[in-house]
């Protein structure tokens, strides 16, 4: 029999990125899980009736709806592994020459390669299913297809100063991460700039980002900043602490949910998100080890991990818009764009408008996000030859 080992944690010098670890597979996993799940969720509320409004809703709709109920969850977990890869890389870089410069043109790029194609696209729906007259053009703040709406959304002001652009209520997760994004790297620099004055001004900048956010927001910097720590934490354990980390993850958002709670992301949830959260970031630290492909089927979970990792920023901003144009084409060729959960037909109905959203965001992906690392390089090229270009200039011409 063997004896129980007690976990070794320890801090490491560099977080674990690469591709071809365990913990990294399973990141990929539970990124295009996440997306593929607030993707469900929102299509199942926008197709079919509440469950609340159901007297005896039939088993195979009360299943569909406790499956596609962790949207919120699903958020959390964006905000977790957004830490870990955000922050370990930033963690990493941080003190190198030019490492905040190329930090900022990283997450601009990845932010707006997709946000300006897909708001663009916002728009053109907007127009197809009726929703807007681009014609008429109004820079009022309070109209969801405004330029000011465009521009703020841009910037991650949605739920701060402005809504959500074209009604896309998805969105409200992206003013988070936009806004950890900056008050990352403020931190770190309150505590390691070179100069004393350097340090008090990246404080000062973030207590009033902070005060200036809504509190939730603020909040919930603290498990995005969890992921940034376990990036840097290694666990050396056995295969029974892994299981039963592996069940907390899991079990713990699934108690919840059947009791009601932790279905938002307000400040009383705050503890019962982190309950489920330090588990999982603990699991993926103790999977820093090499993926070992086993068979056919270990190498088909890994391509579809990286599969669907790849698309997700893509199918999260974009699903709302695409579920808006299909329940449009729905009431153009058939006449309803609602389903019934006492029709088995119609649950057929639901996963094929389901795919179809994922084949179009896969399509825009190869348009627009699949490019962000050739507009990255470009951008990053443009900054190293405008020195050289200065350095280069006649003195004539002075």
């Amino acid at each position: 029999m063997r004896s129980f080992h007690v976990p070794a944690i320890r801090c490491q010098r560099h977080s674990q990125l690469d591709s071809g670890s365990t913990h990294s597979m399973l990141i990929s996993l539970l990124r295009g899980l996440a997306a593929l799940q607030v993707a469900a969720a929102h299509l199942r509320a926008e197709v079919f009736p509440g469950l609340r409004e159901l007297g005896d809703p039939p088993l195979a709709y009360q299943l569909l709806a406790f499956c596609t109920a962790f949207a919120h969850q699903a958020v959390v977990v964006f905000f977790l592994i957004s830490g870990w890869l955000v922050g370990g890389s930033l963690l990493d870089k941080f003190g190198q020459p030019g490492a905040l410069r190329n930090y900022a043109i990283d997450r601009a790029t990845r932010l707006w390669t997709v946000l300006v194609p897909a708001l663009l696209l916002m728009l053109a729906i907007g127009a197809i299913v009726g929703a807007v007259d681009p014609a008429r053009a109004d820079l009022s703040a309070a109209n969801d297809y405004s330029i000011a709406s465009f521009a703020g959304n841009l910037a991650g002001l949605q739920t701060v100063l402005v809504e959500p652009y074209a009604g896309n209520y998805a969105l409200w997760s992206l003013s988070n991460e936009t806004w950890y994004y900056v008050q990352f790297p403020l931190l770190l620099l309150a505590f390691a700039a070179g100069t004393r004055a350097g340090r008090l001004a990246a404080a000062t900048a973030l207590v009033a980002i902070a005060a200036a956010l809504p509190f939730p927001i603020t909040l919930y910097f603290a498990l995005w900043l969890l992921g940034a720590a376990f990036s840097r934490i290694r666990i050396d354990c056995g295969m029974a602490t892994r299981g039963l980390l592996l069940v907390l993850a899991v079990g713990i958002p699934v108690v919840f949910r059947l009791r009601g709670s932790g279905d938002d992301l307000a400040p009383a949830s705050f503890f019962l998100h982190l309950a489920y959260g330090l588990p999982l970031l603990a699991l993926l630290s103790s999977l820093q080890m090499p993926y070992a492909e086993h068979g056919t089927a270990g190498r088909l979970l890994a391509r579809g991990a990286h599969w669907l990792a790849e698309m997700s920023f893509t199918l999260y901003v974009l699903h709302i818009p695409l579920i808006a144009l299909l329940r449009h084409l729905g009431r153009q060729a058939i006449g309803r764009d609602r389903l019934s959960p006492y029709a088995a037909a119609d649950y057929a109905v639901y996963a094929g408008l389901l795919a179809a959203i994922v084949a179009l965001s896969w399509l825009c992906y190869l348009l627009f996000e699949a490019r962000t690392f050739r507009i990255r390089r470009a951008v990053k090229g443009l900054f190293r030859q405008a020195p050289q270009r200065r350095r280069t200039v006649p003195a004539t011409s002075k």
